[in-house]
């Protein structure tokens, strides 16, 4: 067994165990030492991936394990993300007494993320959804004292119910109709025989792709989304908002790129992305919560990725481009929640008033990421959703590409809404922060969201970096 391939994922296991050990006999004051322990098991994990990066594609573990270029730049997305969110956390939850714990259940929810991203069987996928799934409910209600959190929970739990025993039912009819689980045999028996059972194959991809709907935050299963972002511990939203979307992407790119053409996957995937796109847009215009707001907004970006998924099979920069812009979203709405988060979780719009005379690097921050959002060149969204738009053109589906900008003409409208009150409405009440974590937190995303806004050459550069590896 080739141990060491699986070493990345190995670490943040055993890392996890360590922070329950830890937490367990340690002491209130010391239950923060978890978020060290965390952070040093994500960077030791990011570290044998970037190791990876150099390695030629294969399948490991009997081909259920995909070490690609997809797979090592979606982990390293995603134990980034973790790292933010750690980073957020220790000012956030000094108060809870018993808090050690949490560092492990996001070490956890990665570790399944992470899985998703990796399968190349589906019983591998279903792991990992599920893995990630069960670790991220407590998260989301870890404030057990406050109703939006404990409500946010119970709507994450019976979505992810439902949509994962779709998954598992699609998973099932897959196997019976296949009589394997690996994808490589599964593409194989779909090409020699695509018109075999015809509804039964529907039904089954019909339910795998309702299933990844719920982790990708889109339509059908996207409604868990803005009460968790808005009513979860911020650092757990900023974490849910970002990563389990990276892993879901990926995976059902993996998934629909075995699918015979006889499926008409392709106009499926596009109406979903359509819908996803401009519901999330509709729903944001009306929000005067910020994190509500974000969670709208970070549904209506799922549409947004949706579009290189659709194109996956007839454009061969499809997949590169969709990495580009997991990206470009991770880095922005991760500034965007540091900056909440550091606010200690200001979430009306009226906190947001004249907050720019008061925290004028918090403010900036915050602007890079709503302008980086929607698209707005030199910043790292704009290379991001550029890329889709023209590997979308490129794959023959302009009229999605032309829906895709009118939704970004949208979205300008309530991410100014929220950059004008910091700016031009007067100062509302005082405007008390977090401490050292967080301020760090903040500073280290508004970094990385800044050296990847460098200008063309970075943005193209990190596209041709992917292709190249590939």
């Amino acid at each position: 067994m080739p141990i060491g391939d699986l070493l990345p994922e190995i670490i943040l296991l055993v890392g996890a165990v360590l922070i329950v050990l830890f937490a367990s006999f340690a002491p209130h004051r010391r239950q923060a030492w978890a978020a060290s322990l965390a952070l040093v098991a994500l960077a030791l994990a990011a570290g044998v991936g970037l190791l990876q990066w150099r390695e030629p594609p294969a399948l490991t573990f009997s081909g259920v394990w995909a070490l690609d270029t997809a797979a090592v730049v979606t982990k390293l997305l995603v134990l980034l993300s973790g790292a933010i969110a750690v980073a957020l956390s220790p000012d956030w939850m000094r108060s809870d007494r018993r808090h050690g714990e949490y560092y492990a259940l996001c070490l956890f929810t990665l570790l399944g993320v992470i899985m998703m991203a990796s399968a190349n069987d589906s019983m591998e996928l279903v792991v990992g959804i599920l893995l990630s799934s069960t670790a991220s409910y407590p998260l989301v209600a870890y404030h057990r004292g406050f109703a939006p959190a404990l409500e946010a929970g119970m709507k994450y739990f019976l979505i992810g119910a439902l949509t994962n025993s779709l998954l598992v039912v699609g998973v099932v009819l897959l196997f019976g109709l296949v009589g394997d689980t690996d994808y490589a045999r599964t593409a194989a028996v779909l090409s020699a025989a695509p018109d075999a059972a015809p509804l039964a194959l529907s039904v089954a991809v019909a339910c795998i792709v309702l299933g990844l709907t719920f982790k990708l935050a889109a339509f059908p299963g996207h409604a868990w989304m803005p009460d968790v972002a808005q009513g979860a511990p911020a650092p757990v939203a900023a974490l849910l908002t970002v990563a389990p979307k990276i892993g879901a992407a990926v995976a059902l790119a993996r998934f629909v790129s075995l699918l015979p053409e006889s499926q008409l996957w392709p106009i499926i995937v596009a109406l979903i992305a359509v819908v996803t796109m401009t519901l999330g847009n509709l729903a944001a215009l009306q929000q005067t919560d910020v994190r509500r707001l974000l969670g709208w907004s970070s549904v209506s970006q799922s549409g947004y990725a949706l579009m290189a998924v659709v194109v996956i099979g007839a454009e061969p920069q499809a997949l590169p481009a969709l990495l580009v812009f997991l990206a470009a979203y991770a880095l922005a709405n991760l500034a965007a929640f540091a900056v909440v988060t550091h606010l200690r979780g200001r979430t009306a719009l009226a906190d947001y008033h004249g907050l720019g005379r008061t925290q004028p690097v918090v403010t900036a921050v915050l602007i890079l990421a709503l302008l980086s959002l929607v698209g707005i060149p030199p910043l790292v969204g704009f290379f991001g959703k550029f890329l889709l738009f023209k590997v979308t053109i490129a794959g023959g589906y302009a009229w999605l590409a032309v829906v895709a900008a009118i939704n970004t003409v949208l979205s300008l409208f309530y991410y100014l809404r929220v950059i004008a009150v910091t700016m031009f409405k007067p100062l509302e009440g005082e405007v008390h922060v977090l401490g050292r974590w967080s301020w760090l937190a903040l500073l280290f995303s508004a970094v990385l969201l800044l050296a990847a806004s460098l200008g063309v050459e970075g943005g193209l550069g990190l596209m041709e970096a992917i292709r190249l590896a590939g």
